[in-house]
């Protein structure tokens, strides 16, 4: 029996971006470790008097924090900059270097919503920015690990952090306003402009965010592995929209997308969400699948 994401990865292989979530980095660890709604309630009880034992109902992960953030009891904090610290230590293990060393054999860019760089430390990358001129901590989005500079993010391997850097810890998108923030950074060089936007039939190629991650959201097929895409996505739900849109003014740029999960089943809501944007939905056995049998 062939597995669904072993036919992706043989056929799509020179076209894909892998986007890849938190859960590479749960997977085969101690229960509570790396899991980031863990890490957000051990703040939580350091920062307010409140002791809650996990995140209700009714309030998504993104509105913890900026809960969290307005609750705190202590005028001089970062919690940017703790969260970032209670990511100090967290190790590189085989799966991480096999599905790394797979997507540097077939120049496979790799996008992922974790701060922390366990991914380029897989593979002894170093950082570079696309313009040092240019480069902002507080969005480094044209930043990227890799062996060595590239010349195009659509068409080179490289590791690219939708959310931010761990080692820049005013980059970490945690809360719904950082969330809203980056949407409105992404609509800037998605729809400004008459020469840089990339809705312009003549600019094909040749747009505002080209030199970003973002270049390869909208121009390559993309596999989701180890991310929930759930309503806490705020800003990678609204991207795949305009993704989705895009390809609709534009029939002939029209990319793949598959959501790959194991474990429980997601909801209606989300499937609805997933299939309108574009996205064929795959379940497979288990997390071994994911993680261990194919790279």
């Amino acid at each position: 029996m062939t597995s669904p994401l072993k036919d992706i990865l043989q056929i799509h292989n020179k076209s894909i971006a892998l986007v890849i979530g938190n859960g590479i980095n749960r997977y085969n660890s101690d229960i509570g470790l790396n899991s980031w709604d863990s890490m957000l309630l051990g703040l939580w009880e350091k920062h307010t008097n409140d002791d809650p034992k996990d995140i209700p109902l009714g309030i998504s992960l993104t509105e913890f924090y900026d809960a969290l953030d307005l609750s705190s009891t202590k005028k001089e904090k970062n919690l940017q900059k703790e969260f970032c610290n209670l990511m100090q230590g967290w190790q590189v293990k085989p799966h991480h270097r096999s599905l790394v060393e797979w997507a540097k054999n077939n120049e496979c860019p790799i996008l992922t919503t974790n701060f922390d760089e366990t991914l380029s430390d897989a593979a002894n990358l170093s950082l570079h920015h696309w313009d040092a001129m240019s480069f902002t901590d507080f969005y480094p989005w044209a930043s990227y690990f890799a062996a060595r500079r590239i010349s195009d993010p659509t068409k080179e391997f490289a590791i690219w952090h939708i959310n931010g850097i761990q080692r820049y810890s005013r980059s970490i998108r945690l809360g719904l306003s950082h969330y809203m923030g980056s949407v409105e950074r992404a609509r800037t060089l998605i729809h400004k402009g008459n020469k840089g936007r990339l809705f312009a039939e003549a600019n094909h190629g040749e747009w505002n965010g080209r030199n970003t991650w973002l270049d390869c959201i909208f121009h390559r097929d993309l596999l989701f592995v180890g991310l929930g895409l759930d309503t806490s996505e705020v800003f990678l739900r609204w991207l795949l929209i305009e993704r989705a849109k895009y390809f609709k003014a534009f029939p002939a740029r029209k990319c793949n997308a598959w959501y790959v999960y194991a474990g429980k089943e997601i909801s209606l809501g989300q499937r609805i969400f997933l299939k309108s944007v574009g996205c064929e939905i795959i379940k497979v056995p288990g997390f071994d699948d994911i993680y261990a049998a194919h790279w």
